[in-house]
């Protein structure tokens, strides 16, 4: 039994000896295998795109919806009641400022003034005989100042009757077009009935409104393009009001542009669709909006230095669609790297495979 115990023994410490060398073994192999792992990744570069920086003309634009408007816009109807005797115009078109448009029958406002300037000729021959004797010492001044008030009261009754013969005639208040017509000759019209509309649209307004926080930027004789629906054409107008309060409702700043419209080419209440040029800088320089890291303290970008990857923080400004303004922290001739960002560490290796 001792015997057996002994060899028992002996073949299990054989076995550990084994085992321990080989675990050794394995051990050596794998840490080799790390050494040259180690040392290939230590010598691999980061493959990237790169982008050498130029300073390059920005416009910074917005784009709003806004409405085409008439230059100037007016109903035209009569301020009294009466029978349309002519109509001088045609629908749709042209007039110029006093233009007579419409007459309205004036037979009995022209009878009173026949009356009235009769009387006015008798009180004035009256007049002239009392003045006469009164300088003669034969009547009284107050007998006088009847006669003269009277010729006075005369005057007035004829410039009333001659105002109210003007209201039988309607003329154009300002060059323009003549839309369609409500009424024809016979109609007993009242005021405010409609007769026609008369627009000008030589120039337009382009009615429109930015939002608030460019309230400070935008001032008059800033230019914008717009386009209408159903027209490919670009047109430029010019910005000549501006509404002096922000509407607190919309948090909006009312503006309108003018555009001369000399071919009549753009009417009155179409969908303006609206680009408006802020701010323009000659050498501003810009990057893809892909290449800027944001970061807790800041933002920063990558930059190709001596073969490795260099962090640089910088300031932002205008952003577009694809690019982004860089205010500081790069200057002409960095070289910026635009891709593989992510994959990036500080010192990193780089290889740059494209340039542009």
């Amino acid at each position: 039994m001792r015997n057996r115990a002994t060899r028992i023994i002996t073949i299990i410490a054989i076995i550990a000896i084994v085992a321990a060398l080989a675990v050794m073994k394995l051990g050596l192999l794998t840490t080799a295998h790390q050494d040259v792992k180690t040392q290939d990744t230590a010598t691999k570069r980061l493959t990237v795109s790169a982008q050498k920086i130029a300073p390059s003309r920005l416009i910074e634009k917005i784009v709003v919806s806004g409405t085409v408007l008439p230059n100037e816009e007016v109903v035209l109807t009569s301020e009294i009641t009466g029978k349309i005797e002519y109509i001088y115009f045609e629908e749709g078109s042209a007039v110029a400022k006093d233009d007579l448009l419409v007459k309205m029958n004036d037979e009995e406002l022209q009878a009173q003034l026949q009356k009235v300037l009769n009387e006015k000729k008798l009180a004035e021959d009256n007049e002239e005989r009392q003045r006469k004797l009164r300088e003669k010492g034969i009547i009284s001044q107050e007998e006088y100042d009847t006669v003269f008030t009277r010729v006075n009261s005369l005057l007035a009754e004829v410039d009333l009757i001659k105002a109210r013969i003007e209201k039988t005639e309607i003329k154009a208040p300002f060059d323009g077009i003549i839309g369609l017509r409500y009424v024809s000759e016979g109609t007993y019209i009242y005021p405010e009935m409609r007769i026609a509309n008369l627009v000008c649209i030589r120039p337009v307004k382009i009615d429109f409104a930015i939002p608030e926080k460019y309230g400070n930027v935008v001032k008059t004789g800033n230019k914008i393009t717009f386009g209408v629906e159903g027209d490919e054409q670009r047109y430029v107008a010019e910005v000549y009001a501006i509404e002096p309060k922000i509407d607190p409702k919309t948090r909006t700043l009312q503006l309108r542009a003018l555009y001369p419209n000399a071919k009549n080419e753009i009417l009155p209440g179409s969908f303006a669709h609206i680009e408006l040029t802020l701010r323009e800088f000659e050498n501003a320089i810009q990057i893809p909006t892909e290449a800027l890291i944001p970061e807790l303290g800041g933002q920063k970008v990558y930059v190709y230095k001596d073969g490795t990857a260099l962090p640089v923080f910088v300031e932002t400004g205008i952003r577009t669609k694809d690019t982004i303004q860089i205010t500081d922290g790069l200057q002409p001739g960095d070289t910026l790297i635009t891709s593989g960002i992510l994959q990036i560490r500080p010192d990193m290796p780089i290889e740059i495979t494209e340039t542009y």
